[in-house]
């Protein structure tokens, strides 16, 4: 019996399941966090995230979650493992989205009422600078090696590099109108910088600092004023770029070389914000008017499944499996 119930417990013990990755939907109008399994791409939790959170993002290691309480003028901290709330960070007016150093601190906060882009120390909840920027920044974009971020203001139509050691701004890159969202390829070559109202991506050479192409868009059947880049995300090779198209609910595939659009994934309504799963088989979309997740499989750029989530979701964040 001994050796039985030995046999027994040892394989219920390599049968046990390991932990799904998990994926966190900020959703502004709901004003919840909504946790959704990785695996079997369903809602498994949801909590309160503060006054019309937006902006989504976790700590390198997985344990934290930092969340844009836009109408709070906070970033909101959870636990990722008991979703409790921990102390808060100070944000300036209107935070909407952010991005962490490669080493996951400082925080960069785009201070949308105040023309600011806001640094501060999650460790010590302290700010350490104010950056004046432009009008209306929002997208926060930062190199590999943290040495420089990216702000994109909406109204100046801007992308400015900001040294992440004096705080300097060193160059301003005009782009199209209303830029949303920066990004870097993994090795730091090349910059993306979506413009919603232009209906363009830059593509900017962050060494010479200058748009070297414009990726742009047409769908058959939609209004070209729907074609609004918002979201935007490329693989860690640099092969593909994935760019959320607003209200036309589409996802454009682009090839990472040539720059050319290669497809168009009919999500849910009004695709906003994107992620990868950790090992980048899957992609993850919001889509506000739905109220809704779409999950991509990039293998095949198919739309595998569509998952209610809480109202408006915004962003996205996938916090990896322990």
């Amino acid at each position: 019996m001994t050796r039985v119930f030995a046999l027994f417990a040892t394989t219920a013990l390599c049968a046990t399941p390991a932990l799904a990755d998990r994926i966190f939907v900020s959703n502004e109008r709901s004003n919840d966090i909504t946790v959704v399994d990785g695996t079997t791409w369903e809602v498994i939790h949801s909590f309160p995230g503060g006054q019309r959170p937006r902006g989504i993002t976790a700590s390198p290691d997985g344990r934290f979650l930092y969340v844009c309480a836009s109408d709070d003028d906070l970033v909101r901290v959870f636990d990722t493992q008991t979703y409790e709330e921990l102390p808060s960070l100070p944000s300036g007016p209107d935070p909407e989205l952010f991005v962490l150093h490669p080493s996951g601190n400082p925080l960069y906060i785009a201070n949308e009422d105040d023309n600011l882009v806001t640094v501060v120390d999650v460790e010590t909840r302290q700010v350490l600078a104010e950056i004046p920027v432009g009008v209306e920044p929002e997208g926060m974009g930062i190199t590999p090696d943290g040495s420089i971020v990216i702000n994109t203001s909406e109204t100046t139509n801007m992308a400015h590099f900001i040294d992440t050691e004096t705080y300097e701004i060193l160059a301003n890159v005009l782009v199209d109108q209303r830029p949303r969202y920066a990004q870097f390829t993994s090795d730091g070559s090349v910059l993306f910088v979506t413009s919603e109202i232009g209906g363009t991506v830059s593509v900017i050479d962050p060494e010479a600092r200058e748009i070297v192409h414009k990726i742009t868009f047409e769908v058959p059947g939609v209004l070209p004023e729907a074609l609004q880049p918002v979201g935007l995300k490329v693989t860690e090779d640099g092969s593909t770029v994935y760019v959320a198209l607003g209200p036309a609910n589409r996802v454009a595939v682009v090839n990472g070389e040539t720059y050319e659009v290669e497809d168009y994934l009919l999500v849910g309504q009004r695709v906003w914000q994107l992620a990868f799963t950790p090992d980048e088989s899957h992609l993850i979309t919001t889509n506000g008017n739905s109220n809704d997740i779409s999950i991509i499989d990039v293998a095949s750029n198919r739309v595998i499944k569509s998952v209610q989530v809480g109202e408006q979701p915004w962003g996205v964040v996938v916090v990896p499996s322990e």
